[in-house]
């Protein structure tokens, strides 16, 4: 698993920088356009269907909030969903792109107290001071641990972009590339090897590492069937719906494919761990354009589907807990607020927690309840985690079919000749 994540930082450029070169985002820009798109709707698509469930289940339960409060105690500090967004943009341009390789930008919250003199009138004449203390908060910009990848995948995007207008003088830097993702992949295979021992390994430690597990499985049951479910559908009916639709071809086939990719996400609760053995699949079994696949999956960490759907459960379920009603335009709100919010989470294990916290102040929820989320989320991080990597995967395929015109980038010069009463087609490629 070690191994794994190592190569996501070389993977990550060496692909996203070959993919938008060859890819030419000048020429090709419908292909971007189409991609974003396709991410944006599918991440509300999932809204929807956590909405629905979440609404029809309703596992929120005060006695569920009595049960289990004291299952995990963490300091839960309030978030704002506007500094959560300004910190994306920060992210988004670092100042430093080596600093950004293992460091990312965070708004921190500092209590300050502040001492001022009241005035006071003790009598018609005189007057007197008293101090008084009041306790504020101060934001401070902070860097924690962790790959900003946003960074990283924006930088990368733009230099490959530029490469890709540049002349011959380009065929060398996306050739050095090239050469490091083939490199990357001899890598995999030896570490393809330890998976199922890796994958064994971390759900076995998990497990033993929480305690009272039947009793927390017990009060938090309906929250993860229903995550469980809407995942189930996303995955089994939405996902085949659209691959049929788009691509026309058996989408089940193309789902067990990615099976050494899914499992390989469970493990780690990340897709970005299992992206080197999901290019190894698109390139060798799936056969999907590799312009698509490096354009594509690198900047996958702004389709979170699953994170989608799991903004979408918890922070309803929590309101549900506290009996807060939830009319028209507080649905709205959540249903935009869980769509946006979904694109900047991080790829790392349980990084949607801390989202859940910035949303909470949109429906005036108690955001110290989110604690209760810790004791289940080892498990329902995996289940978002496939859907996050396989909305990735059907993207490739759908994103191909639709573009065929602009990556095969033909012109046809029809010579038409009889032979035998039949006509023979021959077609020059640029």
């Amino acid at each position: 698993m070690r191994v794994l994540k190592l190569m996501i930082l070389p993977f990550v450029i060496s692909c996203l920088i070959t993919g938008t070169a060859t890819l030419n985002i000048q020429k090709n820009r419908k292909i971007a356009i189409r991609t974003l798109t396709y991410f944006v709707s599918t991440s509300l698509l999932n809204v929807l269907i956590g909405l629905a469930l979440v609404l029809s289940f309703h596992p929120g339960d005060p006695t569920v909030k009595a049960g289990a409060a004291a299952v995990q105690s963490h300091d839960v500090r309030k978030v704002s969903l506007l500094d959560g967004f300004l910190d994306m943009g920060r992210n988004l341009v670092p100042d430093n792109l080596f600093q950004a390789a293992f460091e990312q930008t965070f708004t921190d919250y500092v209590p300050v107290t502040l001492k001022y003199n009241e005035v006071k009138n003790s009598t018609e004449n005189s007057t007197g001071f008293s101090i008084v203390h009041h306790t504020s908060v101060k934001r401070q910009l902070q860097f924690r641990e962790g790959t900003n990848t946003l960074g990283i995948i924006f930088f990368c995007l733009i230099f490959g972009s530029v490469l890709g207008t540049l002349g011959p003088q380009k065929d060398a830097v996306i050739k050095f590339f090239t050469v490091v993702y083939e490199v990357l992949l001899k890598m995999l295979m030896g570490a393809i090897w330890f998976t199922p021992v890796g994958v064994g390994s971390v759900i076995c430690g998990k497990i033993i590492s929480i305690g009272q597990l039947s009793h927390t499985l017990t009060q938090l049951s309906w929250f993860i069937a229903t995550m469980a479910a809407g995942v189930l559908i996303y995955q089994l009916i939405i996902l085949q719906l659209i691959y049929f639709i788009f691509v026309r071809k058996n989408p089940y086939k193309y789902y067990l494919t990615f099976g050494p990719s899914i499992v390989t996400a469970f493990a780690t609760a990340s897709k970005s761990a299992a992206m080197p053995i999901t290019f190894q699949i698109m390139d060798e079994k799936a056969k999907v354009d590799k312009q698509i696949t490096r354009f594509i999956l690198p900047i996958g960490t702004i389709n979170m589907d699953g994170t989608a759907l799991f903004l979408t459960v918890s922070l309803i379920f929590i309101a549900q807990m506290n009996n807060i009603y939830l009319g028209i335009g507080e649905i709205v709100t959540v249903v935009l607020s869980c769509t946006v919010a979904s694109m900047s989470s991080a790829t790392v294990p349980s990084a949607a927690l801390v989202l859940v916290l910035m949303l909470c102040s949109t429906i005036n929820a108690p955001a110290e309840d989110v604690s209760l989320l810790y004791a289940v989320d080892w498990f329902v991080d995996r289940l978002r985690t496939t859907n996050n990597l396989l909305g990735d995967c059907y993207a490739c395929a759908v994103i191909e079919s639709i573009s065929k015109k602009e990556l095969k980038n033909k012109s046809e010069v029809i010579i038409k000749f009889p032979c035998h009463h039949l006509f023979y087609v021959l077609t020059i490629y640029e």
